[in-house]
């Protein structure tokens, strides 16, 4: 019996057991990359049957996705070993094939269809990333950091560190570091190398982001989960610390005894997985695909890495809840796509000149931007104290209508912060309210 065939007749829950954990055939289809990033206008196509729809952060990507950005739009798709693929203003994206092989090597294919796309690829052992634009294609195997951009009568490669190698109609042409090679889409793609690279807009936030990402990387990372991203985000937003009997545990900043893991995110319907949980918190990936939530009395809700990866993980994961706790619970209405939760408090911003923000307790790095403030943890310490604290954020490198997850409104959101769906939350009968949106079905 074939593979297929094999795959075809065994059970279903015995399917969706590989799934959850790790692909159980060669060039399997079950890999999900995290949207690590999400800023202003961001829209998905998930293969729901919705068509385009608002996208957010923590998002599981899978093969088939499209995501395109409107005028004021960023975001990140994050790959398991931390690699990244950046996108800014007025760029559409496929995502063709996320696969695994027999051997464990990753498999990812994306397509630019237009804009502009920043990719950091980390060169893991045996992994392979390919971008294709216009009639070319990048193949890359190794370490390289670069910025493609196609235009309506031209496109460009430029390489910030290392070197890749482009084929297309006319043959191969391998572009080193600091170097820029030209297409002419109106003369057959007719070439020209460039020995400098022309500095673009959005240059600064892409390196700032990567100095983010190298900055906050942990190589102790293989000691709590079997793969990288979302690993710069947990050394940022909390600290690790050891309990006896219980080992490694992890938890975010700006936390107290009335805050639970899952008081900010959404539920999000996939296509033959069902709902998962989707969280809202910046750092808001590992911790709900692997492990699980543990109450200690002494500590609170903390995070305990260890048993299987979770791909689509349909139902949170957690032990020794309080007395009275009601755990959160998948919809049941059917023909939902995104239902929306926030009982948590989001940061105030006063003023969009003056980039300061009030932090409240039990926010737990909502509205806090990757990197954006310095000592999280005395800031956090603080507002134990006080119920709240108030800093000073870093501008980001390139003008915005709001900072990384700062509330901007019903109806959108910023990065790290609560979710606003607008259209989506008014037709699953959420209540909208100053920026929140609440969902009766999560507790």
């Amino acid at each position: 019996m074939s593979k297929t065939k094999l795959r075809i007749h065994l059970p279903m829950g015995l399917i969706l057991g590989c799934l959850a954990v790790l692909p159980c055939f060669a060039d399997s289809q079950a890999r999900i990359v995290r949207l690590s990033d999400v800023q202003g206008d961001v829209q998905i196509d998930r293969k729901t049957g919705q068509g385009f729809e608002k996208a957010f952060l923590n998002l599981p990507l899978t093969q088939g996705m499209k995501i395109r950005t409107g005028n004021n739009g960023r975001a990140e798709l994050e790959l398991e070993d931390s690699s990244s693929l950046r996108i800014v203003a007025n760029t559409v994206i496929e995502i063709p094939q996320l696969s695994l092989r027999d051997s464990g090597a990753k498999v990812s294919e994306i397509y630019l269809q237009e804009g502009m796309a920043y990719v950091n690829f980390l060169g893991s052992k045996d992994d392979e990333l390919s971008l294709t634009f216009v009639r070319e294609k990048v193949v890359l195997s190794h370490a390289a950091h670069f910025r493609i951009e196609v235009g309506d009568t031209d496109a460009s490669v430029a390489v910030f560190k290392g070197e890749v190698d482009i084929a297309g109609p006319s043959g191969t042409v391998q572009v080193d570091k600091n170097h820029t090679l030209s297409f002419d889409l109106l003369d057959n793609d007719r070439q020209q190398l460039a020995k400098r690279i022309e500095e673009e807009p959005f240059d600064a936030w892409d390196k700032q982001q990567a100095e983010y990402d190298e900055r906050y990387a942990s190589n102790s990372q293989s000691n709590y989960s079997p793969y990288a991203y979302g690993t710069s985000d947990l050394n940022y937003y909390g600290n690790f610390f050891n309990v006896a009997g219980y080992g490694m545990l992890w938890q975010p900043y700006f936390v107290g005894a009335g805050w639970d893991p899952f008081m900010n995110g959404a539920w999000a319907f996939n296509p033959g997985f069902g709902y998962g949980w989707v969280s809202g918190y910046p750092w808001g990936w590992t911790p709900y695909h692997y492990g699980s939530w543990m109450f200690l009395p002494a500590y609170g809700w903390v995070w305990q890495p260890g048993g299987a990866w979770m791909g689509w993980n349909t139902i949170p994961v957690y032990v020794n809840a309080p007395v009275g706790y009601l755990p959160p619970r998948s919809p049941l209405l059917p023909g939902q796509r995104i239902i929306v939760a926030n009982r948590g408090p989001m940061p105030t911003m006063f003023g969009r000149s003056t980039a300061r923000i009030e932090v409240l307790n039990n926010s737990a790095g909502l509205g806090i931007p990757r990197g954006g403030v310095k000592n999280l943890s005395q800031l956090s310490q603080s507002a134990q104290q006080h119920g709240f604290a108030t800093t000073r954020v870093a501008t980001p490198a390139v003008g915005y209508s709001g900072w990384r997850g700062a509330p901007v409104g019903a109806g959108a959101r910023g990065s790290s912060g609560g979710y606003a769906v607008g259209s989506s939350a008014a037709s699953s009968g959420t209540h909208v309210s100053g920026g929140h949106v609440s969902a009766p079905s999560h507790h």
